[in-house]
């Protein structure tokens, strides 16, 4: 699994650790039993934490006492019969075409940061990637001459996804006008988008760029890396792309995950019959 699944599973164990202490349960895992499980997710509900937040923490228990159980660690799995919370299908949040144009525009091209922070916007917005892919992005992943990238996705499953000329332009520039005038360390030579300090980003430092963007333009929506993502989907899909090019775009494993934004297409084609049917 990638490093941020082991470290969000380590927190996971961590976060039950921490529980017992509090309770002064002097119990080990091995100890551990479907109560303690029980009042532990009940704990995680009363302190208000989000349905998806619990099933995320559950999920990652369920991967340790699954370890204890390969490990002859323990006889019996206590998360067997604990049920996560039931999830509603939530549509992620998406920016429209004026939204995302006006976000770009409120970038300053005249400094190194804001060269830089346009080509990975467009980027995102291109090509659909997942924060991390950007970041990791390397030099000899992108094929300026069919306008492709090799992405690395999750579990280091390769795929190819388009990058568009506006896009391609952008990094370009980056690249030939921006990059080759940092110091870049010694291990980060074949990233892209670099820090001031020439070293890869951080994907947190991708987070506040965006954010710190939309307070600059005054955009009231909650938006991260992954917006642009969503409205990758999104405006391919409103725009009639098939379901599975999008799947494959994207890198979901399973086309059920993709189906989701098929349900905002639904919204769309109801606005549009809305708006423009006489009989509406």
């Amino acid at each position: 699994m990638s490093d941020n699944t082991l470290e969000a599973y380590i927190r996971d164990v961590q976060k039950l650790e921490q529980f017992l202490y509090l309770k002064q349960l002097e119990i080990d895992p091995l100890q551990t039993d479907e109560s303690h499980l029980h009042d532990f997710l009940e704990s995680l509900n009363e302190m208000g934490l989000a349905a998806y937040s619990q099933a995320r923490i559950l999920s990652g228990l369920k991967a340790f006492f699954k370890y204890l159980m390969y490990e002859d660690y323990i006889k019996k799995d206590p998360t067997t019969l604990i049920e996560g919370p039931k999830l509603g299908r939530k549509l992620p949040d998406t920016l429209d075409y004026h939204e995302i144009e006006n976000l770009f525009n409120g970038i300053d091209l005249s400094t190194p940061e804001g060269a830089r922070n346009r080509a990975m916007l467009e980027v995102l917005y291109s090509s659909g990637l997942r924060v991390t892919e950007l970041v990791e992005l390397r030099m000899n992943n992108i094929f300026f001459d069919v306008g492709f990238l090799r992405v690395i996705g999750k579990g280091d499953k390769e795929r190819l996804v388009p990058i568009g000329t506006d896009a391609l332009k952008y990094v370009k520039i980056y690249i030939e006008e921006i990059r080759c005038h940092i110091n870049i360390q010694s291990g980060f030579e074949n990233y892209i988008f670099l820090n001031r300090r020439g070293k890869k980003l951080t994907r947190v430092m991708i987070f506040t760029i965006i954010k710190n963007l939309a307070l600059k333009i005054g955009l009231k929506k909650n938006i991260s890396p992954h917006t642009f993502r969503h409205s990758f989907a999104t405006h391919l899909i409103e725009g009639g792309a098939d379901l599975r090019a999008v799947q494959e775009m994207l890198g979901h494993e399973s086309i059920t995950t993709t189906e989701i934004y098929t349900h905002m297409d639904r919204d769309y084609l109801r606005q549009v019959v809305q708006e423009f049917h006489p009989r509406s």
